[in-house]
């Protein structure tokens, strides 16, 4: 599980950014929303501007910089802290991994070109890599002085761990195949008008002929049914291998171009809620930005139900409710300062409060 992630001159964050889910407070209801000690599920809330959705796609750098999983190219434009070219750019992860704390951490230039790199397992350093400077566990990875020698001069910006898991023999329970397994398997997307997702594929597919190929018309019917109240009859003798149609009047649409912009977040969802079953982490930003509040609810009881650590950004009010979550589990943002709600007020919080008309009476200040 990913506990703490900070981050520091990314594009809106100045100053360093610490969000930490190592620390659940001690609520006795709502329980599946913590995990091994960990918070598994969670939404983060702000104004506008705050920095929700950069904070999202800091947090997937990694799978940029770890995997060959699909990426935005235009991802490294206003990669840096007001476009500095001087700045690098810091990166901190800690994740436990089976019973192992790994902390890793690097640092990028406006570039995205890695520029230092340090990992520990335990407290112990397993590499440290400082601009030209190498310090390597050789009691773990006893590699011969010349390789050595060329990670050192790092002429190519090779990351250690993507060498290590490259070119020395590791068993399958190693701390490093642990990493890269969720790391490959973390997952951010959203839906404004134009799909995006970066992470646990390789390339974009087509949802509709997913959906087809794998015979989920019916299931995929009774989805928008379930969490929408939509009826939508689908034509299946008019359904190519690749189109969607629905049965509108005497006639037949394509169901991708005549849908509502909400109905068209679900389409996306259903695809990936069929997929990301072995997901380790899953970012959904502005997730409910088209939905009928009562509907954006019926959609977290789904993703929360997950196996996965499932968090998502949103403005929606209506979820901050403690029939869905619980304080520890809804986050502020604001001010390059993430906090759980009950660390946002003096006031002790319980299963009965009403925290939604707390939180827009004002009574939330993150400092």
């Amino acid at each position: 599980m990913l506990i703490k992630f900070a981050v520091k001159n990314f594009r809106g964050f100045a100053e360093r950014i610490e969000w930490d889910l190592s620390h659940p407070s001690n609520y006795t209801f709502n329980p599946n929303a913590i995990k091994d000690g960990a918070i598994k599920n969670g939404i983060i809330y702000g104004p506008n501007g705050a920095g929700k959705s950069n904070l999202g796609i800091a947090i997937f750098d990694i799978v940029n910089h770890l995997t060959q999983k699909f990426k935005s190219e235009k991802y490294y434009k206003n990669f840096t802290y007001g476009g500095d070219s001087n700045l690098d750019v810091l990166f901190e992860y800690t994740f436990i991994l089976g019973k192992q704390r790994i902390v890793y951490q690097y640092q990028k230039n406006s570039e995205g070109i890695l520029v230092e790199e340090s990992l520990t397992v335990d407290g112990t350093t397993a590499f440290n890599r400082k601009r030209k400077h190498l310090e390597l566990d050789e009691k773990q990875f006893p590699i011969n002085p010349n390789a050595k020698a060329n990670l050192q001069a790092n002429a190519n910006n090779i990351s250690i761990v993507n060498y290590l898991l490259a070119s020395y023999p590791l068993t399958k329970n190693h701390y490093l195949i642990k990493l890269r397994d969720f790391v490959e398997s973390m997952l951010w997307f959203r839906c404004l008008g134009v799909n995006e997702f970066m992470g646990f594929e390789s390339t974009p597919t087509s949802i509709d002929e997913f959906i087809i190929k794998n015979n989920l018309i019916n299931d995929f019917s009774d989805f928008l049914y379930k969490v929408s109240g939509q009826k939508f009859e689908f034509d299946l003798e008019k359904c190519t291998d690749k189109l969607l149609f629905w049965k509108a009047g005497t006639g037949s649409l394509v169901f991708d171009a005549t849908i509502s912009t909400g109905t068209q977040s679900l389409h996306l969802l259903y695809y990936w809620l069929k997929k990301i079953g072995n997901a380790s982490f899953v970012f959904i930003d502005e997730f409910d930005a088209f939905y009928h509040f009562k509907l954006a609810f019926e959609v977290c009881k789904q993703l929360f139900d997950l196996n996965c650590q499932v968090f998502m950004s949103s403005h929606n009010t209506y979820l901050l409710t403690n029939d869905l979550l619980r304080p520890d589990c809804n986050f502020i943002l604001q001010d390059n300062t993430i906090k759980p709600l009950q660390a946002c007020t003096e006031k002790e919080l319980r299963f009965a409060h009403n925290i939604e008309k707390i939180y827009r009476a004002g009574a939330f200040h993150v400092e």
